[in-house]
């Protein structure tokens, strides 16, 4: 009984750290709205009178969703010993409340999605099974770049799905008319620059700003990174950002924020996105970040010519992945795992990542995907989505440790309230600072 009551807490205390808005990674809430196990080798399936039955629970609605349920239904049409259940529960934040309020209760699915920067946190509370012992070396079929968050202590615990990172979303049409390349900018001083030269005023009144960009933890993670920082300690216990590198992306918001060449996007959380993104359709703004999934939908409504660059370099480039990963449950059965595994593999796999790409908009998992016919002809016709691949050669993991999905709350909100004159910079990193070291020691 102390067992469960001690695994029963740990899984409550998890849910609460998890209940936040998973901001960071254009790839959660944002995107959705648009709609220790063991680890010996796993044993074989018993014999028995029909197929194995294995539960999938996924985060992505609408079109996406629609795409993952065609998928099933082609996994379950061509593996006879397998019945995949898929089943939509919401967003990130609802679906992982429901999958740890589905471990305690002992009905948990066997595979479902977790956000990248959860992974950790998961892992940690033993609700995920080590995929060493299944995945045996398969996992190098993956891009590198986008395996830095599939690991914790040492183990493979999640394998790339629905992946993205964060552009420089452009309007060519606008930067050709204002002289500029209409590559973009590809440095701090040239977004300033460029963000100036695009900016209007009609008297006191501005009437189109140069830049746009929610102020969020994925973006302010890619700037820290930009100018050779970190957001953690390489032990996962420190916040690092109370210094030059982590002052350096709110010094330069705030600055072209006064200057009047970039908006900061009213809305709490994901509104923001919203707000940027529409703004930019209807061409209010030059230049956004937002997330490699919004991709398909921007170019889809663009009424102009719409490019997609990598975010501009300070002392270096630098960007964060984000989306989710697909991982197992360790409390599923033997004969469970080995189809769930048998499940994931399938689909991540080359096969079916390229049609998964070009039609949701995420970036394809495996490197024989992005060197396959299919998607280089795909790329040659719509370079814009290629951008998010070439741009992982600058890729970064997200912050790995159990506490990070509380502590990103709190660093959003201290640089919430610089960006709104609340605080200064130094006060609000300081506080940063000061909240994330006790939550990191919990």
């Amino acid at each position: 009984m102390k067992s469960m009551k001690k695994t029963g807490t740990i899984l409550c205390a998890l849910a609460l750290s998890l209940s936040g808005v998973l901001a960071g990674c254009g790839s959660t809430g944002k995107e959705q709205s648009t709609g220790t196990g063991s680890t010996s080798q796993p044993a074989a399936a018993t014999a028995s009178s029909g197929p194995v039955e294995i539960d999938f629970w996924y985060a992505l609605g609408g079109v996406r969703g629609k795409t993952i349920e065609d998928m099933v239904k082609k996994f379950n049409d061509t593996h006879k010993d397998i019945i995949v259940k898929p089943a939509y529960q919401g967003a990130y934040q609802e679906n992982h409340s429901k999958v740890l309020a589905s471990v305690a209760a002992g009905n948990n699915p066997d595979v479902t999605m977790v956000e990248i920067a959860s992974i950790a946190a998961f892992a940690d509370a033993k609700v995920l099974e080590d995929l060493t012992p299944y995945s045996q070396g398969d996992e190098k079929k993956y891009i590198p770049g986008l395996m830095k968050n599939s690991y914790w202590k040492d183990k493979l615990y999640a394998v790339p799905f629905n992946r993205s990172t964060p552009l420089l979303y452009i309007n060519r049409d606008m930067l050709k008319e204002a002289g500029l390349d209409p590559n973009g900018p590809k440095s701090w001083d040239e977004l300033v620059s460029f963000s100036q030269k695009l900016s209007k005023k009609e008297g006191d009144k501005i009437t189109r700003y140069g830049f746009s960009t929610p102020v969020d933890i994925w973006f302010y993670e890619a700037l820290v990174f930009q100018g050779g920082g970190s957001i953690l300690s390489e032990d996962g216990k420190e916040l690092t950002i109370n210094n030059e590198a982590g002052k350096a992306p709110l010094e330069l918001w705030s600055k072209m924020v006064k200057e009047g060449i970039m908006k900061n996007p009213p809305g709490e959380n994901y509104n923001a996105w919203d707000v940027a993104e529409q703004d930019f359709l209807n061409q209010k703004v030059g230049m956004i970040f937002t997330s490699t999934g919004s991709l398909t939908e921007l170019k889809k409504n663009a009424k102009f010519d719409m490019g997609a660059a990598f975010l501009p370099a300070n002392k270096n480039f630098g960007t964060p992945t984000g989306g989710a990963n697909l991982v197992m449950l360790s409390k599923s059965s033997d004969a469970e795992k080995k189809a769930a595994w048998e499940f994931m593999k399938w689909m991540t796999d080359t096969e079916q990542t390229v049609p998964w790409s070009i039609a949701s908009g995420y970036m394809p998992v495996t490197t024989a995907a992005v060197d396959s016919a299919e998607m280089k002809a795909f790329y040659e016709k719509e370079p814009n989505f290629k951008v998010a691949v070439d741009q992982l050669q600058y890729g970064y993991p997200r912050p790995m440790a159990p506490g990070y999905k509380e502590l990103q709350d709190v660093i959003q909100k201290e640089l919430q309230r610089a960006m709104l004159g609340q605080a200064s910079v130094d006060e609000a990193l300081q506080t940063a600072t000061d909240k994330g070291s006790k939550l990191l020691k919990k």
